[in-house]
């Protein structure tokens, strides 16, 4: 029998860090967001590149909305894939674009019918989302993966209750509260209410604009998968400085250096450290 680690790995297996590119930013928000199919391919080609294996993506129209529309999916999916083969690619079936669960399911089924080379090997679904375990039902049944979203400790008593989904290839962890003093106690709530799960799975932990990189480093310190990109905040580490693109942020995420700051950044916050927050230095970091 395989051993397991108390991360839901396999013994001696590495921990994932996955790439975040977009998610639901607006367009505009900053210059280095990627939205179109060529854009995302660049940054997915430049993530792989440096030890990515996950690409956690969301599909944007020729407007820059985003989309579910199995055209719109298969080419922003067939973009990535060319430019970079071996990244796993994950697409949401996002509530907040397509409510109604039924026709969630309904769209698995278009997304399982494309190209083997034009679909997504992942689909992400929250706990928090009604109808969740139906729409599970409907990816298990066509072959595809998912990744589960738990936002609450509701959300992962919910999940221990129901028990993992047939064909679940990790859980996200998505630490909601954004102060990176208290992100990382958040954390560790949510990871000790997802506990004890009937079956081991992955755990991917990560946080979303102040509260990222704290949660980032905690995660990477404690042994788990996690992720970083424009999705989870527009900022380095320091809080101050917008990042370049989400190479420079991956580059970060695995303590590597980048060149000089010299793009847009935002005025110092009460609460941070210097005015931002340091890598490998926040109060957040040594709780739990």
């Amino acid at each position: 029998m395989p051993r397991w680690s108390k991360h839901g790995r396999r013994r001696g297996e590495v921990a994932v860090l996955q790439c975040c590119p977009n998610g639901a930013r607006p367009v505009g928000v900053t210059p280095a967001l990627p939205t179109t199919p060529d854009d995302l391919a660049r940054d997915a080609a430049a993530v792989a590149a440096l030890g990515v294996r996950s690409f956690h993506v969301h599909p944007r129209d020729e407007d820059g909305r985003e989309s579910l529309d199995p055209q719109v999916v298969a080419a922003t999916v067939g973009a990535i894939r060319q430019a970079a083969p071996s990244l796993e690619v994950g697409v949401p079936l996002a509530r907040w674009v397509e409510p109604n669960a039924f026709r969630r399911t309904g769209l698995v089924q278009e997304w399982a019918g494309l190209p083997s080379h034009r679909r997504p090997d992942v689909l992400a679904v929250s706990v928090h989302e009604r109808g969740w375990e139906t729409v599970c039902e409907a990816v298990a049944s066509v072959g595809l993966g998912i990744e589960l979203g738990v936002w609450t400790t509701g959300d992962a008593v919910q999940l221990r209750l129901a028990g993992v989904p047939v064909n679940t290839v990790r859980i996200a962890v998505e630490v909601t509260v954004t102060d990176p003093d208290t992100a990382v106690a958040e954390a560790v709530r949510l990871l000790r209410a997802l506990q004890p799960l009937p079956v081991p799975v992955p755990v991917l932990l990560h946080g979303e604009e102040d509260g990222a990189w704290p949660v980032l480093e905690y995660a990477r310190r404690e042994g788990f998968d996690t992720r970083m990109g424009f999705e989870d905040t527009l900022y380095g580490p320091d809080g101050i400085w917008t990042a370049t693109g989400n190479e420079e942020l991956i580059r970060f995420a695995l303590g590597q250096p980048v060149g000089p700051r010299t793009g847009p950044r935002r005025s110092p916050r009460r609460g941070l450290f210097g005015g931002g927050l340091r890598f490998g230095r926040s109060r957040a970091a040594h709780r739990g």
